[in-house]
């Protein structure tokens, strides 16, 4: 049998082919688990923004504060454009709702830039 020797040259011309297919496939997981990561940490933020928000005697601003504090310490803290707070109907229950817009930060231009999350609690109330 004749063993056919693949030279230098050859697998030189191979990685130069390969290897820009690579790289975007790794920026694009990287931008991908970036993304669920900051959508995560917002969506949480709002949850809990709402949580504080909706306790008796507290108001659409606490919400608003709570979310603010939770988000400073995360990497998420820089793309925030803007924290709403506000009460809601959903059916016949009022709820508190606390909306985050945001812009996510994209390593290269892979996905959508902006980002809306919000959450969602029942209004506590004296019966």
């Amino acid at each position: 049998m004749h063993r056919v020797r693949r030279d230098q040259g050859s697998a030189v011309v191979e990685f130069v082919l390969v290897a820009p297919l690579l790289l975007l496939l790794v920026v694009a997981l990287l931008q991908f688990a970036l993304a669920l990561h900051v959508r995560a940490t917002l969506t949480s933020a709002a949850a809990e923004g709402a949580r504080a928000a909706s306790l008796a005697g507290a108001d659409a601003d606490a919400g608003v504060r709570r979310a603010r504090l939770l988000l400073d310490d995360t990497v998420a803290r820089g793309v925030v454009r803007g924290i709403s707070a506000g009460v809601s109907t959903a059916g016949a229950v009022d709820v508190m709702v606390v909306r985050i817009d945001a812009e996510l930060p994209l390593v290269g231009l892979l996905g959508p830039a902006a980002l809306s999350v919000e959450g969602r609690a029942l209004l506590e109330g004296w019966t």
